[in-house]
């Protein structure tokens, strides 16, 4: 079972307590300020920019935004352990045959079609409920590689606090996020108190089967739709149908989410965490094969965009350990 640091009840409930700073977490500044401010003016009825709760749609990136990606997104972590448990005779390239050792640099250098193979490998010929119970099994096992913490463990303290914050003003709070759409409803009501329903990600095609034990939805190889920069906007309008006024990325992959989050006639925000704390987490932003931000660093300040800069605007990182 998914162990979550702080439930969303336990943490609307300390939000409660600390009314007078929603955001404990999160060191006063620019950042934080503009946040409050913001959510202050859309849910005042007195505002000339309020915004009825019906409206207030708040969507945030997953990997890197909502949990840690390093030193890999943490899907592929998972592909990589179910591959692990393939028999030998099943390791018919170097994709899977890196997959079962572990290798994860070594699976990366295959490249896309590598990795697809892996995905396949360990995601399809199985019912989407088959698949999620794989995936809760794993998240109640596994490790991360460096901090030895569970990976529903390595999700972050601020951002638990800003979803808590929305929704105790009226936010409805969604992911929508590159990462597999059944991989992340695994986990987001226990670690984020977010619904599965309100869960918006990338996905394979899914076929209806009527076996002899009765209907069954088996997870097929194929690409349904990418969840990642335009297709961001395009799943938004597909899945939720109306433009959000609250974005939260951390990646290029995430601008055209935030550019259509703060392009409409109601108020807009946008928020980039950016990865600056290479003592409490990792520094990373424009190099490197995970969370590559330029356009967003060089284009966010002339959007208007905020900066949740780790090193300086979080006061902690992770959750405390139990």
């Amino acid at each position: 079972m998914i162990r979550p640091l702080l439930s969303a009840s336990a943490l609307s409930l300390a939000a409660t307590a600390l009314w007078a700073d929603p955001l404990p977490s999160w060191n006063a500044g620019e950042t934080k300020s503009a946040i409050i401010s913001f959510v202050e003016a859309v849910t005042d009825p007195a505002s000339e920019t309020y915004v009825t709760p019906a409206d207030r749609i708040a969507v945030f990136d997953n990997d890197g935004t909502l949990w840690a990606e390093q030193p890999a997104y943490f899907q592929l972590f998972f592909a990589i352990d179910q591959v692990k448990k393939l028999d030998a005779s099943a390791l018919t390239s170097d994709a899977l045959k890196a997959a079962a050792a572990g290798d994860v640099e070594a699976l990366l250098a295959t490249g896309k079609e590598g990795l697809l193979e892996v995905l396949a490998a360990s995601h399809t010929g199985m019912s989407v409920a088959d698949f999620q119970a794989s995936v809760a099994a794993w998240l109640d096992e596994a490790r991360h590689p460096t901090t030895g913490r569970p990976y529903d463990a390595m999700v972050y303290q601020p951002m638990l606090e800003l979803l808590v914050y929305l929704r105790d003003e009226g936010f409805d709070t969604y992911i929508v996020s590159g990462g597999g759409i059944d991989f992340i409803r695994v986990l987001a009501p226990d670690a984020y108190g977010i619904d599965e329903a309100q869960v918006v990600g990338s996905s394979l095609v899914t076929e209806y089967v009527l076996g002899e034990a009765g209907p069954v939805l088996m997870k097929m190889p194929d690409l349904f739709f990418n969840d990642d920069k335009a297709g961001k906007p395009v799943a938004i309008n597909h899945h939720i149908g109306k433009r959000p006024i609250f974005a939260g990325g951390n990646s290029d992959g995430d601008f055209q989410m935030l550019e259509w989050t703060t392009s409409g006639e109601a108020p807009g925000f946008g928020l980039y965490v950016h990865h600056t704390d290479a003592d409490r987490e990792w520094a990373y932003d424009r190099e490197g094969h995970i969370g590559v931000l330029n356009r967003g660093l060089d284009e966010g300040a002339e959007h208007g965009w905020h900066f949740a800069d780790m090193a300086k605007d979080w006061a902690v990182i992770f959750p405390a350990t139990e």
